[in-house]
C-alpha cells in the first residue's frame, strides 16, 4: 500500500466513492469530543508515504482545525506527501477589503492550506479575482475542478433543450462552458446584493423566456434569496419551468421552502457537499485529478 485515503465518520460514503473510483484504500480517523469541546483525534499507527486527506469544508471552522490536527500527526506518522481534497473549498468570497480593517479570509486561509499539505484539489472555489487557485493555495500541485460540465450533462438529460441562466456577471464563463458542452442557449441576470439575504435580480434586457424551461445554474446556493428572485422573474416573464442546479448545496434553514415557494421544480446538486438534493457524483473525476497528481 503506497497511499491511503483518511476520512471522518460524517463522510464515510463519500470517501470510500472516491477510494474505489481511484484504487486506493481508506481508513477513517477516529474522533472524540472532550467535555470542553476540545477535539481528540486518532490516526492509524503507521501510514504510507503518500496520504490523501478527505474533507469537504462546509461548515468549516472547527474542520480546519482538524486539518491541523490530521495533517501535524501524518507527518510524525510517516505520512511525506499530504493531499487535501476539499470537494467544497471555504472563506474563498471574501477575496478584497472593500471595508478597512477587513480580514480578507481567501488569502489566509488559503495560506493556512499551504502550510499543512502539498498538494490541494478542490470543486468550483470562489475565485473570481484571480485566474487560478494556486495563486491562493501556493503548493505544488493545486487544482480546481468544475461541476459545470457534469451538471451540463444532467440539464442536456433532464431538460433538453432549456435556457441555462446565470445569476450575476461573475457567472458568465462558468455558465458559457456549460452550455457549450451541449450546445444550450444561455444569459446571464444582473444582481445587486444588498447584506446576506436583501438581493436585486434583473433579467438581460430583451430576453424572451416566454413557454422556455429555464435552468438556473450557480457554483454555490447558500441561504437561496438570489435564485428565488430570480425564479419569481422568469416566471413573471413567462417561463414554462424554472429548475436549479448547482454544484455546492448548501441550503441554509429555509432556502428549500423558499425556492419553493418561488415556485422552483427540480433542484439538483453535485455531491460535494451531502444533501438531498445530490443528482452529480464528481468521484470520477476527483480519482482522475488524483492520478495526474500522484503521476508526478
Amino acid at each position: 500500500m503506497d497511499t491511503l485515503l483518511l476520512h471522518f465518520d460524517d463522510e464515510t460514503l463519500e470517501a470510500e466513492r472516491l477510494a474505489r473510483a481511484a484504487g486506493v484504500e481508506c481508513a477513517v480517523i477516529e474522533r472524540h469530543r472532550f467535555p470542553d469541546d476540545e477535539l481528540h483525534l486518532r490516526l492509524p499507527q503507521a501510514l504510507p508515504r503518500r496520504v490523501i486527506v478527505y474533507r469537504s469544508l462546509h461548515r468549516p471552522n472547527e474542520k480546519l482545525l482538524e486539518l491541523l490536527l490530521v495533517v501535524r500527526t501524518a507527518g510524525r506518522l510517516g505520512a511525506e506527501y499530504v493531499t487535501l481534497v476539499a470537494p467544497y473549498l471555504a472563506y474563498m468570497r471574501q477575496d478584497d477589503e472593500s471595508t478597512p480593517g477587513e480580514a480578507v479570509s481567501q488569502g489566509i486561509v488559503g495560506g493556512f492550506l499551504a502550510g499543512l499539505f502539498d498538494a490541494v484539489l478542490t470543486v468550483d472555489p470562489h475565485l473570481h479575482r484571480v485566474s487560478s487557485l494556486a495563486e491562493v493555495v501556493p503548493v505544488p500541485h493545486a487544482l480546481a475542478l468544475s461541476g459545470a460540465p457534469l451538471l451540463a450533462d444532467l440539464v442536456a438529460e433532464r431538460r433538453p433543450g432549456a435556457l441555462l441562466m446565470g445569476l450575476d456577471v461573475e457567472s458568465a464563463q462558468w455558465v458559457q462552458a456549460a452550455a457549450a458542452r451541449h450546445g444550450f442557449d444561455h444569459a446571464v441576470c444582473s444582481k445587486v446584493r444588498h447584506g446576506d439575504f436583501g438581493v436585486d435580480v434583473t433579467l438581460p434586457e430583451g430576453l424572451n423566456v416566454a413557454g422556455r424551461p429555464v435552468v438556473l445554474l450557480d457554483d454555490v446556493a447558500s441561504s437561496g434569496h438570489t435564485l428565488a428572485r430570480a425564479a419569481r422573474s422568469l416566471l413573471d416573464a413567462g417561463a414554462a419551468s424554472v429548475d436549479v442546479a448547482v454544484t455546492h448545496a448548501i441550503f441554509a434553514a429555509g432556502a428549500l421552502a423558499l425556492l419553493r415557494e418561488a415556485g422552483v421544480g427540480e433542484i439538483w446538486s453535485t455531491d460535494c457537499i451531502t444533501h438531498p438534493s445530490n443528482a452529480v457524483c464528481v468521484a470520477p473525476q476527483l480519482a482522475e485529478a488524483l492520478r495526474a497528481i500522484h503521476a508526478d
